[in-house]
C-alpha cells in the first residue's frame, strides 16, 4: 500500500467535475477540449474510486487534500 496526498472521488462523474472546475478557473480562455490543467486516476480495486493527486495550484479550487490510500 502506498499513501497520497490528493482528492478522492467515488464516482468518475464527481473526478470530471473537478476536472471541469479547474479548467475553467485556470484555463478560462482555452477551447481546446484535449488540455486540462489536471486529470484524473482511477483506483480500480474494490472500492474502486477516482483520485486526483495533490498540488498547492489546486487549493484554490478543490481545498486542502487528504491522505489517500492507493495500491501500487
Amino acid at each position: 500500500m502506498e499513501y497520497i496526498n490528493g482528492y478522492k472521488y467515488t464516482t468518475e462523474a464527481q473526478a470530471k467535475d473537478a476536472v471541469k472546475a479547474c479548467n475553467e478557473h485556470y484555463l478560462p480562455n482555452v477551447k481546446e477540449s484535449t488540455l486540462n490543467w489536471v486529470k484524473y486516476q482511477a483506483e480500480l480495486d474494490e472500492p474502486a474510486f477516482f483520485y486526483i493527486l495533490h498540488n498547492p495550484s489546486l487549493n484554490e479550487v478543490l481545498g486542502e487534500p487528504i491522505k489517500i490510500e492507493i495500491n501500487k
